[in-house]
């Protein structure tokens, strides 16, 4: 845990969870970056960078700040990020490793060809007007009510699988449109679906509770609110840089632009995000019914239950202790995953004992891992862990070193099957442009962030 203390403008710390190693390897932008945050009207105890942190548009990636709105607390559209809600959900399937092996490459041309994934992938569900607000307002609750899913799921996903607050009308016809033909559909860059095996067993007694064994096939779907959330975060942007001066604020990076949260342009965000998060847990929701046809077809005796659903790119509203007291803040978390602890209310009653799952993606051909939130983190960074690996190379400078092609024929050799309907998005996603997960989830662990439940490792990897 590495503090800067505030200096030329910084309300409140900056603080880095990292290894030495991840710190003088991290870069320098980093910490510019999260000093900055530190300079936000209203934020509250410090600005957070976690252990995968990196470069980003205005907040970092791996940023985490929470903000006071009775003491003049800004929402920034930058603190989301442009995928707004992009998150993880993790499905069990009932099968082992042993069941999967003979029937595996099968498993992958089904998956491949049913789940639309990369650039402008679109899929079957076309929504008109109404349709489309409906599901901003309900989210994955609306795709359970037309049949995409259980009710079940909906216990294990944040919000109930809808977030309350949504507002449509503040959602422009540009964004709806975008979205119009893209529900239920993988996207491009590190989205992605992947069968997994449960490999290692780090935390017996959380594992159990969380119903996870070595040798379990699980599946990790990792993708947001695609363009529509794309075009909220580009839009809000630039109107949030043009008004932050007539409230008086001033900028230590104009990529930092926000609003007041009680402000009128403020609320509209708000409402605007929320229904992107709404549309991202029904984008979720849609593959994972798609992904249980595709199972029920090769594998008849899988039975695919949804663990746990967190999204990584958000603003809410929630409360803290901040010096003794009880407060409500909006917890602002770009590439940063919540990870509340035992006995959160918020948790469904069986995962409650545990703490809530934080599901940590790998990148492509590596690990991923399960965690579970700590009381600690709720003190130490408003219950927050990392949420990958976090970038070390440009998606440029990828593609430059490495070849697509030649990746996936090396994962294959290696029991690991690709498939992608494009290669350079494969190369631009190569293992080695990230940091080594392994180092990250371990400093989450060693800092207290979170517990370290179990390693899994990819058998087929469905990428945008």
């Amino acid at each position: 845990m590495w503090e800067l203390p505030p200096q030329d403008g910084m309300r409140v710390p900056a603080i880095i969870f990292a290894t030495e190693a991840l710190m003088q390897a991290m870069d320098e932008k980093v910490r510019e970056q999260i000093c900055n945050v530190a300079m936000l009207p209203g934020i509250v105890k410090a600005a957070y960078a976690m252990p995968d942190a990196h470069w980003g548009y205005g907040f970092p990636i791996g940023g985490v700040a929470a903000f006071d709105p009775e003491q003049g607390g800004v929402v920034s559209a930058g603190g989301v990020g442009f995928d707004i809600s992009c998150g993880v959900r993790l499905l069990q399937t009932g099968l082992k490793d042993s069941d999967l092996e003979p029937r595996k490459e099968a498993l992958a041309e089904a998956l491949f060809r049913d789940i639309p994934a990369g650039v402008g992938s679109h899929g079957t569900i076309r929504l008109n007007p109404s349709e489309m607000d409906a599901m901003l307002s309900g989210g994955a609750q609306w795709a359970v009510a037309r049949g995409y899913g259980t009710r079940d799921d909906l216990h294990v996903i944040e919000e109930g699988g809808r977030m309350e607050g949504a507002d449509p009308g503040a959602v422009s016809d540009a964004a709806k449109h975008r979205q119009r033909d893209e529900m239920g559909t993988l996207g491009s860059g590190n989205h992605y679906l992947e069968v997994q095996r449960v490999a290692d067993i780090l935390d017996e007694r959380i594992a159990e509770g969380f119903g996870l064994h070595v040798g379990d096939v699980v599946v990790s779907v990792h993708c947001g609110s695609r363009g529509l959330g794309h075009q909220i975060g580009t839009e809000f942007l630039r109107e949030m840089a043009w008004v932050a001066q007539q409230h008086g604020i001033v900028l230590p990076d104009r990529e930092l632009a926000c609003a007041p949260i009680h402000s009128e342009l403020g609320r509209r965000y708000l409402g605007a995000m929320r229904a992107a998060i709404n549309c991202a847990l029904a984008n979720r929701q849609i593959l994972t019914h798609i992904t249980r046809g595709v199972f029920a077809r090769i594998f008849p005796q899988a039975d695919l239950s949804l663990l746990y659903d967190v999204s990584h790119n958000t603003c809410k509203v929630e409360e803290h202790m901040v010096d003794g007291a009880t407060r409500q803040l909006f917890v602002h978390r770009k590439g940063a995953t919540r990870a509340f602890g035992p006995g959160h209310p918020s948790l469904p009653p069986h995962l409650r004992p545990h703490g809530q799952p934080v599901l940590i993606g790998g990148s492509m051909g590596t690990a991923s891992y399960v965690l579970a939130g700590t009381a600690r983190s709720m003190d130490m960074s408003f219950g927050s862990a990392c949420h990958g690996a976090g970038r070390s190379m440009s998606r440029h400078e990828a593609l430059r070193r490495f070849g697509g092609r030649r990746i996936a024929d090396t994962l294959e050799q290696h029991g690991i099957l690709i498939r992608s309907p494009s290669m350079r998005g494969v190369a631009e996603e190569a293992p080695d442009a990230y940091k080594d997960v392994s180092e990250v989830v371990e400093a989450a662990g060693e800092a207290g962030l979170a517990h370290i439940v179990a390693r899994l490792e990819p058998r087929v990897c469905i990428k945008g």
